[in-house]
């Protein structure tokens, strides 16, 4: 016997959904923020597809999917090599090297902030940020230009002290001491332009209760504006900890010679000279992924360390 059939309810129609319905309300900044999201998606991810030929034997003819796999052999072969040790020291010291230069810009930045003589402060920062606009090309033909050890200005002013004239850039000795100085010179000003942004975010009110309070102005910079860019230093400080095992490529390749290679060679320029000189594009693709693996598990764990203080990238 059939049971009585109930009467189905009757169907709801489907709300929007909220996210969607917010993306049609602001749809004009999502237009703007296209072409950035192609830029990335193009030129950022879409090659990632290339990386698995570190994990092959490439070869041109076959393609990617028809080369040959061998597994970690590639990685096996670097590790191997006699040169790795040489590459992961040139890299991490001259890294390192710039990061005791960290707080140079911070110092530029808190010592703009307190000039009050207003046409002496434009020109001090356009004299601080000219430099960041000069072409990587240009600044090394400069640097090159002033320690020739003939004609260049730094060894006509030792030659005057009576000293010897130095042939700086054929001495493994002085290259990472040239190379760090001349980048931190080069953005010395560009770098204090986001601490100088931060210190302008600072509610003046706390200056003013300072003083009244009796506060110098070193314990003013102190306990007001050093806490209050705190935030961004950090910040800063993972992003630069991100890049420990990169290095500028352009720069570096521009004042190598065969002369400062024991200094001077690093993974990326390495990287060059095996991938596109040398063909070895396997080879130099699992190097460079090594490299950015590296730098990946020391921006994880710079940024699990700053969120402790309140502050990190996520």
């Amino acid at each position: 016997m059939n049971r009585p059939r109930k009467d189905l309810p009757a169907l709801k129609p489907r709300p929007n959904h909220p996210k969607l319905k917010r993306m049609m309300k602001y749809w004009q900044l999502y237009v703007l923020l296209a072409p950035a999201l192609i830029y990335f998606i193009v030129f950022k991810y879409y090659p990632m597809y290339g990386v698995q030929i570190a994990f092959k034997n490439f070869v041109a003819a076959k393609g990617i999917l028809g080369s040959d796999w061998v597994g970690f052999d590639h990685f096996i072969r670097f590790f191997d090599s006699y040169f790795f040790w040489d590459l992961m020291w040139n890299t991490l010291s001259i890294n390192l090297y710039g990061l005791a230069l960290f707080p140079v810009s911070i110092i530029v930045a808190l010592s703009l902030n307190e000039l009050r003589t207003g046409s002496f402060k434009k020109i001090t920062q356009t004299i601080t940020y000219a430099p960041h606009f000069i072409s990587v090309v240009v600044f090394v033909g400069m640097i090159i230009a002033f320690l020739d050890p003939d004609t260049g200005i730094v060894n006509h002013f030792l030659q005057w002290l009576g000293l010897e004239p130095v042939s700086f850039m054929t001495s493994p000795a002085w290259f990472k001491t040239i190379f760090v100085f001349s980048g931190e010179w080069q953005n010395l000003g560009w770098g204090a332009i986001i601490y100088l942004a931060a210190l302008a975010g600072i509610d003046p009110q706390l200056h003013e209760a300072a003083k009244v309070d009796g506060a110098s102005r070193l314990q003013r910079i102190r306990h007001i504006n050093i806490p209050g860019i705190l935030p961004t230093i950090i910040i800063l400080l993972i992003l630069n900890m991100g890049n420990m095992m990169s290095i500028g490529f352009e720069k570096i390749l521009l004042m190598q010679n065969p002369l400062n290679l024991e200094s001077s060679q690093v993974i990326q320029t390495y990287v060059y000279e095996i991938g596109i000189l040398s063909g070895q594009y396997s080879y130099s693709t699992a190097v460079g992924l090594f490299n950015s693996v590296i730098n990946f598990v020391i921006l994880l764990f710079f940024n699990r360390l700053a969120r402790r203080t309140g502050t990190s990238l996520w």
